[in-house]
């Protein structure tokens, strides 16, 4: 035990894992590994296992950190000696993020750290350093608000309430008349820390700690309880995750966005997440760390000029406010761009799949801090699949292997109809981060989205403790955040509609209110969501059933090729064959001909079957049946086109064609003109208690 390795480290193009061994090193730190050995720019650190996750669950804190101590330490000093500064030096201070990696991805799941190792001495340093005071006391601003929230627990006290990080930042920025981070000057940031800190040990009774190797202990170990959280459980249970497989943690030398308008950061997918349209894409922020653009505070800018103006049309921003105040990155970073563009295109090629990337610029210089095979609809995966099999980079084989069937069954629900979204109320437009169509009863928060059958949840940004709504949603709208926010990432892995950043809408959660300039929507109050426009409706809209074409009618003839059995449909009108057929069943299986008599004048028919008195009058009704039913079959037939037809013969438990309660009873004997004590008396006649025993 005490010689297994447990640490793997990487940095200057050299590495101890690599992309093989992602059970180990999880996703994230085997990236990082072949990143480094194929000359990605990457910061160096080092990967504790996922083994290690197991063993800190039986042994407990203590014994873990004493277990892997020396072996955390020696890994730091490589870290220091790569790049000449030192872990809690207060002349040249290295800083770290401490970030979670599982064997595949689980966006937002988990838990990160960024900037750990500041205390009021290294501060100090970071502000000589970089001669930038600014910058020193922000990363220590969000150091202290991020680490009180994952390690401290410094949460919301009830879910009506705002972050209390948040809260407080509000009220200084109102205070003094400030609408942004960035414009809060150095002292007030001073004054952030120590009121945040005050609020830690008010809140959960725990001093914040100054010792950066106490701080590292704590974030390493809360990373590893993320694992148990109940959002963690609860997606590795809907996403079927091993719960035994456990998250490796990655520490990373830091580096900056937030270090003035030459510094950035962002995230980047090769090709579009929701379409798989061949286009880099994505979304940065100036001067600024990464939680900024995930966590949806600051409006994110797009990445490229295509999608910045794409971005602009659908926020019904003008060209002219556009290049001043959203410009993309291509036309004021246009150097990081061309960098940008090139790494992205050298890790496809390399991995062969699409990516997502997540990037910092600091002053100017680019460094990738993760790449992984990015999180993708039904429709961009069978179309980026289909592609790359094009451009022959894999093979039909693979492009199978590639498919997941839970995201082929979003193309198999209902779209918006055309003429129905053409007459629809439109009350805002945000940014297309997921497609589909959906409608639903507001509702505020997700442990509230069982209130009704179908349900949008509206929040002003999602977190991972949204989890269990989000999936039970038919949609979900947020008021900030882009395409790159936790909303859209979670959405798209569901295959939920989301519409985000629909930045006219004001949520209160006091009030239970969605407000769109002076129209107040509450809690309960239908509206629709389309995932591929952005568009926000009144009122619910009809839907209609979408067809198979394109890339997924390629995808089905490609299955048809490689199949070793063929799949028989359970169909029993010529409506049901037909579309079994278009999906590529070779045959019915079962057509069972009792359910043939459920609808519209075929019950009538069969009802009046059953409360026949005597074999002339069955015989009458069976004549009417006789008729429908060979036209049925006829249809079914038809829509086989020769293939085999299971067909099992007539004798359903009569019972289901009768109405068990009240108001049906009374319909069907105005319908049948008898008296209601006969149908009472039949329906009674014909009762059974588990029909189908025996079948």
């Amino acid at each position: 035990m005490k010689n297994k390795k447990r640490v793997y480290t990487f940095g200057d193009r050299k590495a101890e894992g690599n992309a093989s061994m992602k059970n180990l090193l999880g996703g994230k730190g085997a990236n990082l590994a072949e990143m480094n050995l194929i000359g990605v720019p990457v910061p160096p650190g080092f990967t504790i296992t996922t083994e290690v996750c197991t063993e800190y669950n039986e042994i407990g804190k203590e014994k873990f950190i004493e277990l892997i101590k020396s072996d955390v330490k020696s890994a730091i000093k490589k870290t220091e000696k790569l790049l000449g500064v030192f872990f809690g030096s207060e002349e040249d201070p290295l800083l770290v993020s401490v970030r979670s990696g599982a064997r595949v991805s689980m966006p937002g799941m988990m838990d990160t750290v960024l900037n750990l190792g500041l205390n009021d001495h290294t501060v100090e340093a970071i502000a000589r350093k970089t001669g930038n005071e600014r910058f020193a006391w922000d990363s220590y601003r969000r150091f202290v608000q991020m680490y009180g929230d994952v390690v401290l627990g410094m949460k919301p006290e009830s879910k009506d309430d705002i972050d209390p990080f948040e809260k407080i930042m509000e009220e200084v920025k109102r205070n003094n008349n400030i609408a942004d981070d960035t414009e809060l000057s150095v002292d007030l940031l001073r004054a952030l820390v120590v009121r945040f800190k005050a609020a830690v040990t008010a809140q959960t009774g725990k001093k914040f700690p100054s010792d950066p190797w106490e701080q590292l202990w704590g974030a390493i170990t809360a990373v590893f309880d993320s694992w148990n959280t109940e959002r963690a459980v609860y997606y590795r249970k809907i996403n079927k995750i091993p719960h035994e497989w456990g998250t490796a943690v990655n520490v990373q030398a830091m580096v900056y966005g937030n270090m003035g308008n030459r510094s950035a950061t962002g995230v980047a997918f090769s090709r579009d997440a929701a379409t798989g349209e061949n286009n880099l894409n994505g979304e940065y922020l100036v001067n600024a760390q990464g939680e900024d653009v995930v966590a949806g505070v600051r409006t994110p800018q797009e990445i490229t000029l295509k999608g910045s103006k794409k971005w602009a049309e659908n926020q019904n921003v003008s060209e002219k406010v556009r290049k001043e105040k959203y410009p993309s990155m291509e036309e004021i970073m246009p150097k990081a761009y061309k960098e940008l563009f090139d790494i992205q295109h050298k890790l496809e090629n390399h991995y062969n799949d699409m990516q997502d990337i997540e990037f910092t610029i600091q002053q100017g210089k680019m460094w990738l801090l993760q790449t992984r095979n990015g999180k993708r609809t039904g429709k961009a995966m069978i179309r980026i699949a289909m592609e790359m099999l094009d451009e022959k980079r894999i093979d039909e084989k693979e492009v199978l292997m590639r498919m997941e069937p839970e995201k082929i069954d979003e193309l198999l629900h209902p779209i918006f109809d055309v003429k129905a979204m053409a007459e629809a109320n439109v009350l805002t437009r945000g940014l297309p981060a997921s497609p589909g169509a959906a409608s639903g009863q507001l509702v505020f928060f997700a442990d509230e989205c069982n209130k009704y059958e179908k349900v949008i949840l509206a929040r002003i940004e999602t977190s991972p403790e949204d989890l269990e709504g989000m999936n039970i949603a038919n949609g979900i709208l947020t008021a900030r955040g882009g395409m790159t926010s936790h909303a859209a990432v979670v959405a798209r892995g569901m295959g939920k509609c989301c519409v985000s950043g629909a930045g006219e809408a004001i949520i209160d959660y006091k009030k239970r209110t969605l407000t769109i300039g002076k129209k107040v929507y509450r809690e309960g109050t239908w509206i629709s969501l389309n995932g591929s426009t952005g568009e926000v409706y009144k009122g619910e809209i009809e839907t209609i059933k979408p067809k198979v074409s394109g890339n997924f009618d390629r995808l089905l003839k490609l299955s048809d090729r490689y199949s070793r059995m063929c799949v028989r449909t359970n169909a029993d009108t010529p409506h049901d064959s037909m579309v079994a057929r278009d999906f590529g069943a070779k045959g019915i299986g079962l057509c069972r001909t009792e359910h043939m008599f459920f609808e519209g004048d075929k019950i009538i028919a069969m009802r009046e079957m059953i409360l026949a008195d005597d074999t002339d009058g069955r015989e009458e009704a069976l004549s009417k049946l006789l008729i429908m039913q060979q036209k049925d079959f006829e249809g079914i037939f038809e829509a086989m086109q020769g293939l085999p037809v299971t067909v099992r013969l007539l004798d359903p438990p009569l019972n289901e064609f009768v109405p068990h309660n009240s108001k049906g009873q009374m319909e069907m004997a105005d319908a049948m003109e008898v008296s209601l004590e006969t149908i009472q008396l039949k329906v009674k006649e014909l009762e059974e208690s588990n029909p189908m025993l025996g079948n």
